[in-house]
C-alpha cells in the first residue's frame, strides 16, 4: 500500500502545517510547504498529502490548469488504489463509500481511479466476478 507519509519523509525539505483551510482540505506552495486541515479524517489526511506532493514533483508552483489537476488527480488515485486491489474488493463491496472505506481512500478518489481505468483494466474491471467455491 502506498505510503505518502514514507514519501513525505523522504523529502526532508517539504513541512506539513497543520491549519483551519476554509475551502480546500490542503494547499501547496509547489516547493516545500504543504498545508493540511487540522480537521482532515486519516483517510482524508492521505488522500490530501498525495495530491499535494504530486503537486510538488510536477513543480506546480501556482494553481495550475485543469487539464494538468485531473493528470495530478488521476495519479494520486493510480497511487493509492493498485488495481490489484481495486479487483479483489470489488468482488464482495455493496457501495462506492464501502468500496472506499476498504481501500483506504476517499469515495472521490475511488471514484478517479474508475474513471481513468486504463483498457486493459477496463476489461477486467468490467468482467462479472467469479463466484467463489463451497
Amino acid at each position: 500500500m502506498f505510503d505518502p507519509w514514507q514519501l513525505l519523509r523522504s523529502m526532508p525539505h517539504i513541512t506539513v502545517v497543520w491549519t483551519e483551510l476554509s475551502s480546500k482540505s490542503a494547499v501547496t506552495n509547489g516547493r516545500d510547504t504543504v498545508w493540511l486541515d487540522k480537521h482532515l479524517l486519516q483517510v482524508e489526511r492521505r488522500c490530501s498529502l498525495t495530491h499535494e506532493l504530486i503537486h510538488i514533483e510536477r513543480g506546480h508552483t501556482s494553481c495550475p490548469p485543469n487539464a494538468a489537476e485531473v493528470r495530478v488527480r488521476v495519479e494520486t488515485a493510480r497511487r493509492l488504489i493498485p488495481f490489484s486491489e481495486l479487483l479483489e474488493h470489488k468482488r464482495w463491496s455493496r457501495s462506492v463509500e464501502e468500496l472506499a472505506d476498504c481501500l483506504c481512500v476517499t469515495p472521490h478518489v475511488l471514484l478517479d481511479r474508475i474513471s481513468h481505468l486504463s483498457t486493459a483494466e477496463q476489461a477486467a474491471f468490467s468482467r462479472p466476478d467469479e463466484e467463489a467455491p463451497c
